[in-house]
């Protein structure tokens, strides 16, 4: 494939295909991408905020290291209990929120549309778990500087998760052990490696696991829970698609693949 973007080859009606994309491509569409530009713009005006509010070295620093370790316990809450909760697809007033922010990833994760978070539910994401940690360690200065934090992770998270998706075997041992984790979430068993960089706040959890025959495989693992049956009673989210959720997406993994791949990287 040519290393240069290809609307024919890589594009479907409303997004990338990072099935159909290599490493170059992805770099291409992340740093155009216009959520990613954003953050990037707002993470030099928390600079900026934080320089003019200055609160000294020591409380910058705390600020930084607080998200660094609140980040992967908040993000993991988030992802295990709201996205993959039943609570707000049987709600018709957030039934469009839910399908935005995680059922349209699980039926078609290669897309990167919906792979990405929409900025009107990130950004206050990313306020409400940061602020408050910078504001109480050194005032505005820190809770720039915690805010700038959690953009950055964000932004290191989502190009990871573009790299789980992607038609791309990483060199680094660590990033396909990571990937291969990810993988089993989608085509496996979505109860369970809920991290994207780091999966140590899954092995406290308990819902952590290694490979494919380490548990049986979901039924639900493309639908959360959102089959036919949850359609017919609780419609919102299917008249939104416009069709009956899917089981199983276009291009999914078979099993065998699955397995043998996470048996060459275990760890």
């Amino acid at each position: 494939m040519s290393g240069t973007l290809n609307n024919a080859t890589i594009r479907t009606g409303r997004s990338f295909d990072l099935g159909k994309m290599n490493l170059r491509q992805l770099w291409i569409a992340y740093l155009t991408y216009p959520t990613i530009l954003l953050y990037f713009v707002l993470i030099v005006a928390s600079v900026s905020t934080a320089i003019y509010f200055s609160a000294g070295w020591g409380p910058t620093l705390t600020s930084i290291a607080a998200v660094v370790l609140v980040y992967p316990l908040a993000w993991y809450l988030l992802h295990r209990y709201v996205l993959h909760g039943r609570t707000l697809y049987k709600m018709k007033w957030t039934a469009a929120l839910w399908k935005r922010i995680h059922f349209d990833h699980h039926q078609d994760p290669h897309l990167l549309d919906v792979l990405f978070g929409a900025p009107a539910t990130t950004l206050p994401t990313i306020g409400v778990i940061a602020v408050p940690i910078g504001y109480l360690i050194g005032g505005w200065g820190t809770a720039a500087t915690a805010f700038g934090t959690g953009l950055v992770i964000t932004c290191i998270y989502e190009f990871f998760h573009c790299i789980q998706h992607l038609n791309y075997k990483p060199r680094s041992a660590w990033i396909q052990r990571m990937k291969a984790r990810h993988v089993l979430h989608h085509f496996h068993d979505e109860d369970g490696n809920f991290g994207i960089t780091s999966f140590v706040v899954d092995r406290a959890f308990g819902s952590y696991y290694l490979d494919a025959k380490a548990r049986p495989r979901s039924p639900t693992v493309f639908n959360l829970g959102y089959d036919v049956k949850e359609a017919q009673r609780f419609p919102w989210v299917m008249e939104l698609t416009g069709s009956p959720p899917r089981d199983r997406p276009d291009g999914a993994r078979p099993e065998a693949k699955l397995t043998r791949h996470n048996r060459q990287h275990a760890v």
